[in-house]
């Protein structure tokens, strides 16, 4: 058989293969079929099906786990760091189903780092909200929230599965969010956000630091966002800044 003929089989193994995962026929999460199944249905070599399978691999459309098989990957998510926006607008935007589960919400006293970023003396009290935040149904993001307490109180109180927190702030308490600082970094995730993102410990996520201002640069919602490196992505688009 030719060069050409092969390429034409594994490109034909790839393409059904990728529109069934498009068309969700093979859902995220899912195996795919043996080897063995792939090579009746289609009727091509091994060499064919594997070289199909790694293509697929680096479309980032599937994911080889050593001992257990080949499964589909949870597709990559962009978010665009444009513009001040909160989770759930985020996914909206994309089109996806964003929900949340909250892990802790308690009054803590501010530590150093707190205290700074709220513009508060340490050891003040301050409401820490923990919650999981999903898009479809997928694990995505790992928020730490602190708020000054006479606002957390508020806060703390609402039903946090469906009320965004940045809803909460400029539609019901009159609190509008004008700018925010980021900070964000590539770490390696702890025993506790890997628990809440069903990863596994040490796999590589982003770190995000948002310090988000009210009127008069007062600072009102401080945040550390824990976002799975596999499944998302970070965009921004830079304007040249001119000679002179």
């Amino acid at each position: 058989m030719s060069g050409s003929d092969n390429s034409l089989l594994y490109s034909r193994v790839e393409t059904v293969l990728a529109s069934e995962i498009t068309d969700r026929h093979l859902k995220v999460g899912g195996q795919l079929p043996t080897e063995d199944s792939l090579i009746a249905r289609f009727g091509v070599s091994r060499i064919t099906v594997r070289r199909a399978i790694q293509n697929l691999v680096s479309r980032g459309l599937v994911e080889i786990r050593r001992g257990k098989g080949t499964f589909v990957a949870a597709p990559k998510i962009t978010q665009n760091l444009k513009e001040l926006s909160g989770f759930v607008e985020d996914m909206h935007a994309l089109g996806r189903k964003p929900t949340a589960r909250v892990i802790e919400r308690e009054i803590v006293n501010a530590d150093a780092a707190v205290a700074r970023q709220l513009a508060l003396t340490r050891g003040e009290r301050v409401v820490r909200i923990c919650r999981v935040r999903l898009a479809d149904g997928i694990p995505l993001s790992f928020d730490e929230t602190y708020l000054p307490l006479e606002i957390g109180q508020k806060i703390i109180a609402e039903n946090l599965k469906v009320e965004p927190i940045f809803s909460l702030l400029e539609r019901k308490y009159d609190i509008p969010l004008i700018e925010a600082e980021y900070k964000l970094d590539a770490v390696a995730a702890d025993n506790n956000v890997a628990r809440a993102l069903t990863v596994k410990p040490r796999s590589p996520i982003f770190r995000i630091e948002r310090t988000s201002y009210s009127t008069g640069s007062r600072p009102v919602d401080y945040e550390r966002l824990h976002y799975r490196g596999d499944i998302v992505q970070f965009v921004t688009r830079l304007v040249r800044k001119t000679a002179r």
